[in-house]
């Protein structure tokens, strides 16, 4: 590629990255809530990353699958500025006796950005 009047290589490689990532950048300039990078993301799944190799010996396709749906949970605590352990116990005992009842209405009084959830799991 000729330079075109870049002065450096530098200033001619971020040309092409911009060029390259033009669809992500306009999404990121049209909605200012899109973050800039993934570093959050990359972040949040390393541990994932890290215990995988340990839940290859869940036991059984429903192990494996329980493994994920708790780390969701954990996850889903963190993201939302909650202790986990907290969140865990109030969803249990808010759920209890309720399993076989479950509707919008209940799962929304256990979803981690409910006020009484943030309120007593801090």
């Amino acid at each position: 590629m000729a330079r075109q009047g870049w002065k450096t290589k530098k200033e001619e490689q971020a040309l092409k990255y911009l060029i390259d990532n033009e669809e992500g950048l306009k999404v990121y300039l049209e909605d200012g809530s899109v973050p800039m990078t993934n570093s959050l993301v990359e972040r949040t799944i390393r541990s994932f990353a890290i215990g995988r190799r340990n839940w290859l010996f869940s036991g059984s396709p429903r192990g494996a699958r329980s493994c994920g749906v708790l780390y969701s949970i954990v996850e889903s605590a963190k993201a939302n500025g909650l202790v986990p352990y907290q969140y865990i116990r109030y969803v249990l005992e808010k759920l209890n006796g309720k399993l076989d009842q479950l509707t919008n209405e209940i799962l929304d009084q256990v979803m981690p950005w409910n006020g009484e959830v943030k309120e007593r799991c801090r």
